[in-house]
């Protein structure tokens, strides 16, 4: 058995200000758990993605977030849960005026090939992404794959 308090373990680079990995706090073999606080505006992700690999499902403790799906926006409130399966694209944002809080669970750990895509302004559309940690290791770069643009940066 592992014990763990959030408050103890340290959040990583991210779009969400505050992104903890509990997999490796817990020691889970076969789960990835992740616990995110959303401010207003942020999201989980770097852009609209699919896990090859993996399926998640989200659990929103508190607020109110907006899924983008390939099908469509779908809003989650306090309480509810959200499943996406291996190869569906999706990105969380907290698009309320209040924080959102969620745990997210994906099996198996690893996740397989992730594909992003984000606008690129210079393409003038939405493209593959590459994410890179750049700097003293202190922020992580989506990188257009078509012209080489920083679509984004984002901090420790």
């Amino acid at each position: 058995m592992r014990d763990v308090t959030l408050d103890d373990l340290d959040t990583r680079i991210g779009p969400a200000s505050v992104s903890r990995p509990l997999s490796d706090a817990l020691g889970t073999s076969n789960l990835a758990i992740n616990y995110y606080e959303l401010a207003p505006g942020e999201s989980s992700a770097y852009g609209f993605h699919a896990h090859a690999d993996q399926e998640e499902v989200f659990y929103v403790q508190s607020g109110t977030v907006t899924f983008r799906t390939a099908d469509g926006d779908v809003t989650a409130a306090a309480g509810d849960l959200v499943r996406f399966g291996p190869g569906e694209y999706q990105r969380c944002v907290n698009e309320g005026a209040e924080r959102a809080t969620l745990l997210v669970v994906g099996a198996p750990r690893e996740a397989g090939e992730t594909d992003v895509l984000r606008h690129c302004e210079d393409c003038g559309t939405e493209t593959p992404q590459s994410l890179d940690l750049v700097d003293e290791r202190d922020a992580v770069e989506a990188i257009c794959e078509e012209c080489g643009a920083v679509t984004g940066r984002f901090e420790g």
